[in-house]
């Protein structure tokens, strides 16, 4: 089921109040994937803009964001194809540079004359600005005018800019980005040896390559295998009307003086508290929206999805930001995730020779306003104990037998082009009942959900099992299970585990108050045959 028919279905499925677990396993055949796009530099060409951003209930809201004034020196990653950068966009663009690079950002304000002033901060770096005014924290460029920022992309890592000016009404109408420093150097143990095995494996299915680098910092323990760019933000709407009501209510008609001046009758008195609202995003989007490509074409304004996917066994790593007002306590269903940085900020063992990454193993990643962190995720199907790959050694296998050689840790990496590499060996051959619960009348621990509910049966995988041939891998072709995407793809194409992330604030899983939407997404785990496409 392609995304595009499974958003309509989605929104009839409201109607009929699906419990959370339908949500969860609707999505296995998502087709758009996530990544962190941007634009490279080390030179930007902004502009802030007002247009108008979708949700899922139909409402345009009217918002302001940073773009691109010209066209960018290039997109990245380069993978990705039909990559664009709007005048405006929310988030802004992802500003991915290189560590030691001079960094050069000119900003212009396309806003409308009644907003005023505007700018950009850059936290953690030492900026120096030509142009512009002065402002409360840093010049700003007045209406119709330009400033320009220069800094020195000292240390890698993931960090938030946005509005310095008036940025509680600011921030909230959208002014707010991401920007990625890269390495000047990576860790050799992250390009040789037992780090390129995976690469070895997505290389032997034919997927290309949509990292940004090998490693997020000068260590050897951040290496990576996938990236994911998730920027958390909400929306009240009342302000967004407010500001929409008096910008077009505004009289910034130029006085006949000289030099001419603006009327007292040219600014905005939006009130911003109390603060309420009704919208919560991910990338700009909302639940099912954030599911869609990247750079779809129905997002000209919200050009980054949010759809994280992965094999058995990669390291994954997620770059986080706090972009609103409010913390947002995110949850990643199918394992911890292991925190590498804070604010490029690597966090590092000082009782240790080699200072090893020491950051903690969060259940639950809140997320902090203006903050960003950066960690790493993984799955690998250890512990479940029973098979995941369905494998049965009485009864013919596609592909043939599929071995499971133990390494010192436990894991069957011997051969990467194998479909169960990273399988945890203990469990291997392991029959699903073994650890029995739910409806084992009927030949195992899940009951199998009647295909003409809508909420439940019409995107269910058909299996307990990962990979397209799973099920005939364990219970041959006259078996009792129905075959992998029996129901919503064919036996052949993706049958993968889905998680759900989301917000452990049950409001913020909500798209005005209707369930599903807001802050949530599916992570999906498939089998090495099935090849991730991150380009659509």
């Amino acid at each position: 089921m392609r995304a595009t028919n499974m958003k309509k279905a989605i929104l009839k499925s409201r109607m009929l109040l699906a419990p959370m677990v339908a949500v969860a396993t609707l999505l296995l055949t998502v087709f758009a994937h996530g990544a962190a796009p941007g634009i490279t530099g080390p030179s930007f060409d902004l502009r802030a803009e007002a247009a108008y951003i979708t949700q899922p209930d139909g409402a345009m809201v009217y918002s302001w964001g940073y773009g691109c004034n010209t066209a960018p020196s290039g997109f990245a990653p380069s993978a990705i194809g039909n990559a664009f950068c709007s005048s405006m966009q929310i988030p802004g663009p992802t500003l991915i540079v290189t560590q030691g690079d001079t960094v050069t950002v000119k900003l212009t304000n396309g806003l409308p004359t009644a907003a005023g002033n505007t700018s950009i901060l850059f936290p953690g770096f030492n900026v120096t600005t030509t142009d512009g005014v002065i402002g409360l924290l840093t010049h700003e460029a007045a209406p119709g005018g330009v400033v320009t920022y220069t800094f020195t992309a000292t240390t890698p890592g993931t960090r938030a800019y946005y509005s310095g000016t008036q940025s509680d009404l600011q921030v909230e109408m959208g002014l707010y980005g991401a920007i990625i420093v890269l390495p000047s150097s990576i860790p050799s143990a992250c390009t040789t040896g037992f780090a390129e095995k995976n690469r070895t494996a997505e290389s032997h299915w034919g997927e290309s390559d949509f990292r940004l680098a090998a490693a997020a910092y000068n260590h050897p323990k951040a290496c990576y295998d996938r990236e994911y760019l998730f920027q958390f933000s909400e929306i009240d709407p009342r302000i967004h009307s407010q500001a929409q009501a008096q910008v077009a209510a505004a009289d910034c008609t130029p006085t006949a003086t000289t030099p001419p001046a603006l009327p007292p009758t040219c600014t905005l008195n939006v009130a911003t508290e109390p603060y309420v609202p009704a919208y919560f995003m991910i990338n700009g989007r909302s639940m099912p929206d954030d599911m869609d490509g990247n750079y779809a074409q129905q997002y000209q304004h919200q050009p980054y999805n949010g759809n994280p996917h992965m094999h058995p066994g990669e390291q994954i790593l997620l770059r986080v930001i706090g972009q609103g007002r409010w913390q947002h306590p995110f949850h990643e269903h199918g394992n911890h995730v292991r925190v590498l940085a804070r604010d490029g900020n690597l966090i590092l063992s000082a009782t240790t020779p080699d200072n090893s990454l020491a950051g903690p193993l969060l259940f639950t990643t809140t997320t902090t306003p203006g903050q960003a962190m950066d960690g790493i995720f993984y799955w690998t199907g250890k512990g479940l104990d029973w098979d995941v790959y369905g494998h049965n050694p009485t009864s013919p296998e596609i592909n043939g037998k599929l071995p499971c050689i133990a390494d010192s840790n436990g894991y069957n990496t011997v051969d990467p082009t194998a479909i169960n590499y990273y399988e945890w060996c203990q469990d291997h051959n392991k029959p699903l009942e073994s650890k029995p619960f739910g409806d084992v009348a009927k030949g195992g621990p899940i009951t199998l959900p009647d295909a003409n509910i809508l909420t439940n049966g019409a995107w269910y995988g058909g299996s307990a099992y990962l990979g397209p041939n799973a099920t005939v891998r364990a219970v041959g072709f006259t078996g009792t299970t129905p075959p992998s995407g029996t129901i919503a793809n064919s036996p052949t194409d993706e049958a993968g585990f889905a998680f759900m992330w989301h917000s452990h604030n049950e409001r913020e899983i909500t798209t005005n108050n209707i369930f599903p939407g807001g802050m949530m997404m599916m992570m999906l785990v498939d089998s090495r045959e099935f090849r991730i496409d991150e380009s659509n």
